[in-house]
């Protein structure tokens, strides 16, 4: 099994940046990516960014420029900075860690940004 928490959440004017932390604790050793995603009120949850083996990096087309996914899968820990913050940036973002392919998922972290 394997745990995941994040923090880093908060309430931020639009413009404005955030940096959200994930760990990932448990049977790490097979984890072989790391990610963030997000998910709005009404709206499905999807991938904001994502982190693989050998530090390759994955980004949603919405959030390229903006936001920079940092951290490695050996130190089980993931970063999200994110800058020049959009209220539709708005959501309940969420760290995944993939564990011999299968998810597990944080409780989540509400980033609200404001108009």
């Amino acid at each position: 099994q394997v745990q995941v928490a994040e923090s880093g959440g908060g309430l931020v004017q639009s413009g404005g940046s955030l940096r959200l932390s994930c760990a990932a604790s448990g049977k790490v050793s097979s984890i072989d990516a790391m990610g963030w995603y997000r998910q709005a009120p009404g709206k499905k949850r999807e991938l904001v960014a994502e982190i693989g083996t050998g530090g390759i990096t994955t980004y949603d087309d919405s959030v390229k420029g903006r936001f920079t996914i940092s951290g490695d899968i050996a130190g089980n820990t993931v970063y999200l900075q994110m800058n020049k913050l959009k209220p539709e940036d708005t959501a309940l973002y969420y760290c995944k860690a993939a564990w011999l392919g299968y998810p597990f998922w944080g409780q989540g972290t509400q980033v609200t940004v404001a108009s």
